[in-house]
């Protein structure tokens, strides 16, 4: 999970703070030492660090805390605030040209995933209603070529090269020629990396950036790197003046810290992050959300925008309406498991919910493959069945089992939990019945 060391140390100071009665200089002393560790602890850079305890402390001994009748809580808020300072405040999205087409130029170093993330750039803003064009500039990495044709035959975006022959910078002119002419809106120019700063690396860059003068120059840095990631965006930003940074594999970092410092040493926002390995793993990077996962307040934003962009408005009515009448069948339980699984692995949107750490996670073991055997079972019945479970006896279920490769006791489970979730569904369809749910601890999930 993102942050998964540093959300769990900070999470755990701030239960300590919120505890606190009063609050005195010693206090905010002692909690800022354990807040000042965790992050360090993190990989954040160390100016960084030193200079967001020291604003911390600086408001959590001033008066509006001292006279609070919640002195913990409201040292909690300003840490928060804090947070959201530190990553950069305010969302900053990416700018197009007001002549078409807008040109993006990726940057980085090689390993930091900087094919994968144009592919996911393109895919992302397709989704917006652009028409992108993705540029083959790294004719040194062998297959980075192929790589990016590949990608781009996976989304079907089409991807523009001339072999490794032709210079970058003769690629990227040609390219940017034949966009404007078959009308593409955006191109995405993929350029080359090394596995250190130098100096041809940089003068290829800039001779690209001084010929096709893009709309923003994109750095990708490898989250995992840590401390490194700083200094990679130090320097890029120092020899090309980079408008705005994406993290990759964000989703495999324990410590974070690289999110935490790059805005505050550049001064450039990080704009997206990666947070898988699909194609549709990129969202932009929203601080104030972060500050909330971090500290445990959750991220519902986020969660609501996955529910929308996977769950069909229409299947939704329908599925209201069906509540209501009370013909939720097996067909309406496998299409919203379905469209649940296109949300993502379900740690990462628990992970999401107000009050769940990254601690309580790790002990929920939550197996994806279930509900592969669910849809198999499921996919083995008749229409009959299952629009109409109960007529499922005996032998029914020995042919279904045998059809869908799972065993009997499989199968009963899976009707035991249908039932349980039409039960619940008619209840949540029954404001009344919802009123009667107060005082006696909900409803629990069958899975």
């Amino acid at each position: 999970m993102v942050f998964e060391g540093l959300s769990e140390k900070l999470q755990n100071v701030m239960k300590k703070i919120k505890g606190q009665g009063r609050i005195n200089e010693k206090n905010v002393k002692e909690m800022m030492r354990e807040v000042r560790m965790a992050l360090l602890e993190a990989d954040v850079n160390f100016k960084v660090a030193k200079e967001f305890i020291a604003n911390v402390s600086e408001r959590a001994v001033g008066q509006d805390v001292m006279e609070s009748l919640t002195p913990g809580q409201q040292v909690v808020k300003i840490v928060h605030e804090e947070l959201i300072k530190l990553m950069g405040g305010d969302v900053e999205k990416l700018t197009f040209s007001s002549l078409p087409p807008t040109v993006y130029m990726m940057v980085g170093l090689q390993g930091a995933g900087k094919t994968t993330a144009s592919a996911k750039l393109a895919n992302h803003l397709r989704k917006q209603g652009k028409k992108p064009l993705m540029v083959a500039c790294d004719v040194y990495r062998p297959a980075a070529v192929k790589q990016l044709q590949v990608l781009g035959k996976q989304l079907d975006v089409p991807v523009f090269e001339m072999g490794t022959e032709t210079t970058p910078v003769e690629i990227a002119k040609k390219a940017i020629a034949h966009a404007t002419s078959k009308l593409y809106d955006v191109v995405i120019i993929d350029t080359a990396g090394r596995l250190h700063i130098d100096e041809t690396l940089m003068q290829e860059l800039l001779d690209i950036k001084n010929n096709v003068k893009p709309q923003e120059i994109l750095l990708v840095v490898d989250a995992m790197t840590g401390q490194d990631a700083v200094n990679v965006a130090a320097s890029f930003n120092e020899k090309l003046i980079i408008d705005g940074i994406i993290l990759t594999k964000l989703d495999g970092d324990t410590r974070g810290g690289a999110a935490l410092s790059t805005k505050a040493v550049t001064g450039k926002p990080v704009k997206f992050v990666g947070i898988g390995e699909k194609l549709s793993d990129i969202e932009p990077f929203y601080p104030d959300r972060m500050a909330s996962r971090i500290l445990g307040m959750g991220d519902v934003l986020s969660l609501i925008e996955k529910a929308q962009a996977a769950f069909d408005e229409k299947k939704a009515i329908e599925l209201e309406k069906k509540l209501r009448t009370q013909q939720f069948t097996l067909d309406d339980f496998l299409d919203q498991l379905q469209q649940l699984k296109k949300m993502g692995p379900m740690n990462q949107f628990l992970g999401m919910m107000p009050g769940i750490s990254p601690g309580a996670l790790k002990d929920i073991q939550i197996d994806e493959k279930q509900t592969v055997y669910i849809e198999a079972i499921i996919q083995s019945m008749t229409k009959q069945e299952r629009s109409n479970p109960s007529i499922i006896n005996a032998s029914r279920r020995q042919r279904i089992a045998k059809g869908s490769g799972t065993s009997i006791q499989q199968v009963n489970q899976l009707l035991k939990q249908f039932e349980s979730v039409k039960k619940m569904m008619k209840m949540f369809s029954n404001p009344k019945a919802l009123k009667g749910m107060k005082g006696k601890g909900g409803f629990k999930m069958p899975f």
